[in-house]
């Protein structure tokens, strides 16, 4: 099954890829790695909602938010060589604006790295960090960035 059948089956549909909101772009590739820009859960062209997570964000959201992140960063990746044309997910960095004395980073970006798993299965598996930040761009509770083997 492809990785796009596959999102399909999951009732997901990639949205168009973010515009940069800097000077950057949304993906690189060298060889046969791609390495995406952090992505924001956007949905729409908004982000369902902003704050720390442990005090305005619970953590259950927090990882609903990874996990809308990851597809955004699925979109970048279509947008650049195809999802199809991803042969595994090699890394991923996820970070957490996180209220003083929250510790539970891990567990939220849990969120982008299970839907890595669901679409990609043993190829989806990576290594990671999970990392609390005092603050995210826009006010967004999370973040999330890959890096992926692609033909």
């Amino acid at each position: 099954m492809t990785a796009l059948e596959r999102l399909a089956e999951l009732g997901i549909e990639l949205p168009v890829a973010a515009v940069p909101a800097g000077s950057y772009i949304p993906t690189v590739r060298s060889g046969s790695m791609l390495y995406t820009s952090g992505q924001l859960p956007f949905v729409d062209g908004k982000l369902p909602a902003t704050g720390k997570v442990g005090a305005q964000v619970s953590p259950e959201d927090a990882k609903a938010y990874a996990r809308l992140a990851a597809i955004n960063v699925l979109a970048a990746a279509h947008a650049a060589v195809g999802v199809d044309n991803v042969v595994r997910v090699v890394k991923v960095v996820g970070f957490v604006a996180s209220a003083e004395g929250f510790t539970a980073q891990p567990g939220v970006i849990n969120g982008a790295s299970d839907l890595f798993v669901e679409v990609f299965g043993d190829a989806g598996r990576h290594a990671r960090s999970a990392v609390g930040v005092a603050e995210l761009p826009l006010g967004t509770p999370v973040e999330v960035e890959a890096i992926l083997e692609v033909r």
